[in-house]
C-alpha cells in the first residue's frame, strides 16, 4: 500500500493529561492570529493539498462550517487560528472547539505541505493546549490513519488512541487503522502508542447526536 492509497478511516484519540516536554515555541518569522471572515474561503481550501480537492470539498466544507460554526455567530471567528508568514499569509490552522457544547475538541489542524518539517504544527498545538484550563480536560480528537505523522505529534503531547466500536454517529475504525499505522510509523514510534478505552462520558454525552462535530 502506498501512502496516497491509504483508506479513509476514523480514528479517535483523547488527551487526560498535558505533556509538557512536548511544547514548542514557533520558529522565528510566523506568527499566530485569528481567522478573519474574510478569510474564510482560505480556511476552507487550506485542508486539501491538491487544487481539485480543494474544488471538489469546497461544498462539504461550505455545509459543515454553516452546520456547526455558523449557528454560534462569530465564535469561529474569535477561535480558529491562523499561523502566517512574514506576510502574513495564512500557512498553517487549528483551533480548541467545545462540540455539542459538551466536549473539548481538535478541530481542522493542517500544515501546508510546503511548510511541513519546521516545527509549525507542534508550535500551534502547543499554543491550542495552552488556551486551556484543567477543567476542559479530557481533550478529543479525531483523524485518520493517513495522518499518521499527526497521530506521532499528538501522541507525544499526551493523547492516546480511543478504543470503542462506535463514537456518536461515526464508526471507530481503530482494529482497521492499527495495521495501517504500522506499516508507514517508524517502529518506535508505532511502539510508543497507547490505546484507552472510550469513557462513558462521551459515549454518554454523544449518545443521542444527530450528526458529527468532530
Amino acid at each position: 500500500m502506498k501512502e496516497e492509497e491509504i483508506p479513509d478511516l476514523n480514528i479517535f484519540m483523547m488527551c487526560e493529561q498535558l505533556n509538557p516536554a512536548a511544547q514548542r515555541p514557533l520558529p522565528a518569522g510566523y506568527h499566530i492570529r485569528y481567522c478573519r471572515p474574510d478569510e474564510l474561503d482560505i480556511w476552507k481550501t487550506m485542508h486539501f493539498d491538491q487544487p481539485h480537492d480543494q474544488k471538489a470539498y469546497f461544498p462539504y466544507m461550505t455545509n459543515y462550517f454553516d452546520k456547526v460554526y455558523a449557528p454560534h455567530g462569530d465564535l469561529f471567528f474569535r477561535t480558529c487560528l491562523f499561523v502566517c508568514d512574514q506576510a502574513d499569509t495564512p500557512i498553517a490552522t487549528g483551533f480548541m472547539w467545545r462540540a455539542h457544547n459538551k466536549i473539548m475538541t481538535i478541530h481542522w489542524v493542517k500544515v501546508i505541505k510546503s511548510y511541513e518539517g519546521q516545527g509549525i504544527g507542534r508550535a500551534l498545538l502547543t499554543h491550542m493546549m495552552n488556551s486551556i484550563t484543567a477543567v476542559d480536560y479530557p481533550v478529543y480528537l479525531h483523524t485518520q490513519p493517513s495522518s499518521f505523522r499527526a497521530i506521532k505529534l499528538y501522541a507525544d503531547f499526551g493523547f492516546h488512541l480511543l478504543s470503542a466500536p462506535q463514537i456518536g454517529t461515526q464508526t471507530n475504525h481503530l482494529a482497521e487503522s492499527l495495521p495501517i499505522l504500522e506499516t508507514f510509523m517508524p517502529t518506535e514510534f508505532f511502539q510508543s502508542l497507547h490505546t484507552k478505552p472510550a469513557p462513558p462520558s462521551l459515549l454518554a454525552a454523544l449518545q443521542n447526536v444527530q450528526s458529527n462535530h468532530f
